[in-house]
């Protein structure tokens, strides 16, 4: 399997190794068989905090620092020494400036969840990996978030590579889905 630019969807049912294909893309698993390349290198091989910053993982959940929206938005780009542009990352991320200072523990999910898009864009990665980044939504929030990645990939240029289990989100957001197959199947 080939991951192009643009976004791409992972699709498939629970157990099917959506997930676990995530982790192996930024080496926060390695694979027992085959080789996962990133560009033309064995991830095996790069080291994995760099490529970690070049393929941003988002999980599931939102799990913000304590502190402030900014302060969690400028923590990956503060320990590379660099200084994020918070109002540039929020408002990619779909929030506005005005959240900035904010407490991350006290806003609502999508917000966290929009918190942590806008951490991962801080570090500049050529990679945006989503595990199911709508799941604990409601219908109305997950609509803005999909706008939000859908106005990513067009307007940053970045790839993103999504895990749903919604064959409908994947082909609202994705110009490639990939579908994984369940165990046993």
């Amino acid at each position: 399997m080939e991951i192009q630019e643009g976004v791409t969807a992972l699709v498939g049912p629970s157990g099917a190794g959506k997930s676990t294909l995530l982790r192996l893309l930024n080496r926060l698993a390695d694979p027992d068989q085959g080789t996962v390349l990133y560009g033309e290198s064995d991830v095996r091989y790069l080291d994995p905090l760099d490529l970690r910053r070049r393929a941003c993982l988002v999980a599931q959940l939102p799990a913000p620092f304590p502190g402030t929206v900014a302060e969690n938005v400028s923590y990956g780009p503060g320990l590379l020494g660099r200084e994020a542009n918070v109002e540039r990352d929020l408002e990619l991320s779909g929030l506005g400036a005005e959240y900035a200072d904010r407490e991350a523990a006290d806003l609502s999910v999508g917000e966290q969840q929009r918190v942590m898009l806008a951490r991962a864009l801080a570090l500049e990665p050529d990679v945006l990996l989503l595990d199911e980044p709508t799941s604990a939504l409601d219908e109305r929030t997950r609509a803005g978030v999909e706008a939000t990645l859908v106005a990513l990939a067009h307007e940053v240029g970045i790839s993103i590579v999504v895990v749903t289990h919604d064959p409908a989100q994947a082909r609202r957001l994705a110009r490639r889905t990939v579908e994984l197959p369940g165990v046993g199947s």
